[in-house]
């Protein structure tokens, strides 16, 4: 949270506002003389504190400044206006302010999660630490290590990587730090017992009120997803083939599944499928060397920071096919394609109406899967601000019905569909 403290307001306009009497006789653009004020901005980051004037802070935070220029924050309430004090007075320019202020600041990292009961999650996590610039980091309660590189934070617990929630909001409370993205490594299972190394988002959007995810989460629930699995699933796939993985191993998307609870967009990296591969240095140097140029800790450009402003700005949310999602894989290997949710058949339950035992209603498919999309959209929607969200359909994967159905839902929820060309 940065906080603007005690502005001599001369040269502030006053806003129209029924709790300020001062403004009741003066027009919104007359400029008045008011007593200093005291402005709390929240939800906003910055990387070092400092006293600064006006011109100055709007290049450190420039949404902040415009968000004051542009909002008319006469309503404390309201919900894109910055909160105000009870004894302030309600602001609504600062484009002519002259004043200085004091920014307090808390650093956004991003957080890095491993298990020591994993060799997919731990060996990974070690290569990393093996690489510069690590310092040992704070405890986190009630036993767990941190250690810290730039703006990057990595996690050691000994549990379920699935299992143990809320880390990101643990760590904010524990260190003042404002988790931007959380990453967790992990070993990858498949029946195929193909070696594989694997990029997916989490959640358990199709289960029901009262239903015991077996891999953590919670029913209905979506993580937001990273915005980074799109172009880091295209760095490992160059990555894994410089380093002579592929094509012993497949470079693959996974669809949404699994827990654990976070809050902040995430994403799972895992290796499999059997023990032998787990335990692959080669697989998990690979995964280091993903983090660490992905999150520019060798100095170089991050990979995969999402701005709306800049470039494309199309995000494919899949729905239907199978646990790989292949045809939604087909699209996202092309440049410059963003990934939200991935929704495979599974995380789609619907209930054919020709085998239902009651009448059913008319046009109406019941299942969870409605609940599903909603929940997918949404969080897809909230990881990638300003972005043009598509759905691509796996048709093959539907029966007619369903494919009617999904599409009809789509349109009343006004989410629109898109083609493979769509994404270019």
């Amino acid at each position: 949270m940065a906080e603007v403290g005690k502005v001599p307001a001369s040269d502030m306009e006053l806003a129209d506002s029924s709790e300020t009497k001062a403004a009741d006789d003066v027009a919104a653009t007359d400029k008045v003389e008011v007593t200093p004020v005291t402005v709390t901005i929240t939800d906003t980051v910055v990387e070092s504190s400092k006293s600064t004037d006006c011109k100055e802070l709007q290049q450190l935070v420039p949404h902040t400044v415009a968000s004051l220029s542009e909002v008319d924050v006469a309503s404390p309430t309201s919900e894109k206006a910055p909160k105000i004090s009870e004894s302030s007075t309600p602001i609504k320019s600062l484009k002519n302010a002259d004043f200085r202020v004091t920014v307090t600041t808390r650093k956004m990292v991003t957080l890095i999660v491993a298990t020591t009961s994993d060799p997919a999650s731990i060996n990974p996590a070690a290569a990393l630490l093996a690489m510069p610039g690590w310092i040992a980091g704070p405890i986190l309660p009630p036993d767990i290590k941190s250690f810290s590189n730039k703006q990057t934070r990595v996690i050691q617990h000994d549990r379920s990587i699935v299992k143990e929630d809320d880390l990101d909001l643990r760590w904010e409370e524990a260190t003042g730090e404002v988790i931007d993205e959380v990453i967790f490594l992990s070993r990858h299972t498949a029946v195929s017992n193909r070696p594989a190394l694997t990029v997916h988002p989490i959640g358990v959007l199709h289960l029901k009120d009262g239903e015991s995810p077996p891999q953590g989460g919670k029913p209905g629930w979506a993580a937001l997803p990273n915005p980074r699995i799109g172009p880091w699933f295209r760095l490992l796939k160059k990555m894994a083939e410089a380093h002579g993985l592929v094509p012993e191993f497949e470079i693959t998307l996974e669809a949404t599944h699994h827990g654990p609870i976070t809050n902040k967009p995430t994403m799972f990296l895992e290796i499999g499928s059997t023990e032998e591969y787990w335990k692959r240095d080669d697989a998990a140097q690979v995964m280091a060397l993903l983090m660490w140029e992905g999150l520019g800790l060798g100095g170089g450009e991050a990979v995969g920071n999402w701005n709306s402003e800049t470039g494309k700005r199309k995000v494919l949310l899949g729905i239907g096919g199978g646990h790989y999602a292949p045809r939604h894989m087909d699209i996202v290997l092309k440049d410059d394609i963003w990934v939200g949710h991935l929704l495979s058949g599974y995380s789609l339950p619907m209930e054919d109406p020709t085998q239902t035992k009651t009448t059913p209603v008319e046009n109406y498919i019941g299942g969870n899967w409605r609940q599903s999309i909603k929940a997918a959209f949404e969080a897809t929607k909230a990881a990638f601000p300003g972005g043009e969200i598509l759905a691509h359909l796996d048709h093959k994967s539907f029966k007619g019905w369903q494919k009617k159905a999904i599409t009809e839902f789509l349109a009343e929820e006004s989410i629109n569909v898109g083609k493979p060309n769509d994404f270019t």
